[in-house]
C-alpha cells in the first residue's frame, strides 16, 4: 500500500462545523480506504443527508457536528483520509503515515466498494495496523461494502466480505451511499454507540480496576446480534 506523492502528515485539517453550544461528549471516528470507495460520500451523507456523487481528492478533512445519540448531544468528529491506497508490498510506509490518524480515532470504518476488488483487498492491512495502534479488541471497527447498488458491476461477493470480517473479527455490512441515507446514519450511529460505550467502561476501568477487570475480547457474537437489530428493518 502506498500514498504516493503525500510528502506530509495529513491528519486534521479542520473544518469548523461545530456548532456552538454547552459542552458535550465527543467521539472520535476515522473513515478509511482506497481512492474512490465513496468514503467523503458517505461522511456528507450523514451529516447533511445529502448525496454528492464527486469530489475532489481530499488531504484528509476533519469533520464535527453535534448529533443527538439516544437522548445526549454528542460532538462526533470523523477524520476523512486521502483515497490514494494501493496494495504494494511496501505496505508498512503507508501505514506508518496512518499512524497519527488511527491513534487519534476512538471508532473506525474500513469501506470498500463492491465494485473494486482492490479496494477490498487494502482492508485487511489497515484493519492489522489499526490493531497494533489499538491492541483492546474492544475498540469498534467496522467493514463496510459500498456501492451496493452496483450490482451490475459487482467485483466482491457479500460472502467474501463477510468472510474477512468474520476472520479479523469484525462486524460487516454492505450499503448503498447514494440510495440508502438511513443505511447510512445507522452506520455510523452505531459506531458512535460503541465508542461511547468504550469511552464509558474505560472510565469504569480506571477507577475500579482492582475490583472489575478488564475483559480480554469482546462478546463478538453480541455484538452481531445488535447490530442486526438496530440496522435489520432499515438496511438492505
Amino acid at each position: 500500500m502506498r500514498l504516493p506523492g503525500m510528502s506530509q502528515p495529513f491528519l486534521l485539517a479542520p473544518i469548523a462545523e461545530c456548532p456552538p453550544g454547552p459542552p458535550a461528549a465527543q467521539v472520535r471516528l476515522a473513515v478509511l480506504g482506497a481512492r474512490g470507495v465513496g468514503k467523503s460520500a458517505m461522511i456528507v451523507r450523514f451529516l447533511t443527508k445529502r448525496f454528492i456523487g464527486d469530489y475532489e481528492p481530499n488531504t484528509g478533512n476533519l469533520y464535527c457536528r453535534r448529533v443527538r445519540l439516544e437522548g445526549d448531544h454528542v460532538a462526533v468528529q470523523i477524520q476523512d483520509t486521502p483515497g490514494c491506497i494501493q496494495v504494494q508490498e511496501d505496505c508498512v510506509q503507508v501505514l506508518e503515515s496512518l499512524s497519527r490518524c488511527t491513534t487519534w480515532a476512538e471508532g473506525f470504518l474500513l469501506v470498500y466498494s463492491i465494485t473494486d476488488y482492490d479496494s477490498y483487498q487494502s482492508v485487511r492491512p489497515l484493519y492489522q495496523h489499526i490493531r497494533k495502534v489499538h491492541p483492546d479488541p474492544r475498540t469498534p471497527i467496522i467493514i463496510v461494502g459500498n456501492k451496493a447498488d452496483l450490482l451490475h458491476a459487482r467485483q466482491v461477493q457479500a460472502k467474501e466480505g463477510l468472510q474477512l470480517a468474520n476472520e479479523l473479527g469484525s462486524l460487516f455490512l454492505e450499503i448503498s451511499t447514494s440510495d440508502d441515507s438511513q443505511g447510512v446514519c445507522d452506520v455510523f450511529q452505531y459506531l458512535c454507540k460503541e465508542v461511547s460505550k468504550l469511552q464509558h467502561a474505560g472510565g469504569t476501568d480506571r477507577r475500579r480496576t482492582s475490583i472489575i477487570p478488564r475483559p480480554k475480547s469482546p462478546n463478538m457474537q453480541d455484538l452481531k446480534r445488535r447490530f442486526k437489530q438496530a440496522l435489520s428493518s432499515k438496511v438492505k
